[in-house]
């Protein structure tokens, strides 16, 4: 009887061993969770559209790139909300297009060359709606504008003179379609004590080049 009792003990005692070195299953690292992401503007700006909302934080910010802002004693949040919402009353969606005007918008807004374009669109001398429809050339300095204008200018002066004809020659080969059939002419261009610019046209494949 008492060798039953003691077999009795000891088999207990294994199991209660066995149950308390069964392994534990480690557990699986936590994913990292990300807070998300704040939005600045004052509630009474907020459209309801993430992307919306994100892109006139977006402009807002460009219009205070510069302390300067402050003088001008404007709201710029609700300036940005009024440039962001002519935008999409315009274009009627958020895509690409709509994404490429505002981007454009910003980028001109924040640009170091063009501050006269900020402090028109501050001072209001640019209105909210005006800026959101100005094209990439209307937003742009003076000075880039007067350059743009040249580069134009010269490409139209360019053309006619190929069109006007001028003097044929194999003095020229065509970097292009390697002939020497060219029409030439002279021109100056710049003042009168430099060299005249020769404008050469490949009369085989249409090529235009320039030289002094």
């Amino acid at each position: 009887m008492s060798k039953c009792l003691l077999l009795i003990v000891i088999l207990r005692s294994n199991s209660g061993k066995s149950k308390a070195e069964t392994p534990r299953t480690p557990s699986s690292p936590s994913s990292p969770t990300f807070a998300p992401s704040v939005c600045l503007l004052a509630p009474c700006y907020l459209t309801g559209d993430s992307v919306r909302d994100k892109c006139v934080e977006m402009l807002s910010a460009a219009l205070k790139v510069d302390d300067n802002y402050k003088d001008y004693g404007v709201n710029c949040d609700k300036m940005a909300s009024e440039i962001e919402d002519h935008i999409y009353q315009e274009l009627k969606s958020t895509d690409m297009k709509y994404r490429n005007r505002v981007r454009s918008r910003i980028s001109n807004l924040k640009d170091p060359r063009n501050p006269g374009l900020r402090r028109n669109v501050l001072s209001g001398a640019i209105s909210s709606g005006l800026i959101a429809k100005m094209t990439a050339e209307e937003m742009a300095s003076d000075e880039l504008r007067e350059l743009r204008n040249a580069m134009t200018q010269e490409a139209i002066r360019e053309h006619q003179m190929a069109k006007t004809g001028g003097t044929t020659t194999d003095l020229f080969q065509c970097s292009k379609c390697k002939k020497k059939n060219c029409t030439y002419n002279q021109v100056q261009t710049r003042s009168a004590d430099e060299p005249m610019t020769t404008f050469v046209l490949c009369n085989e494949c249409g090529n235009r080049w320039k030289f002094c």
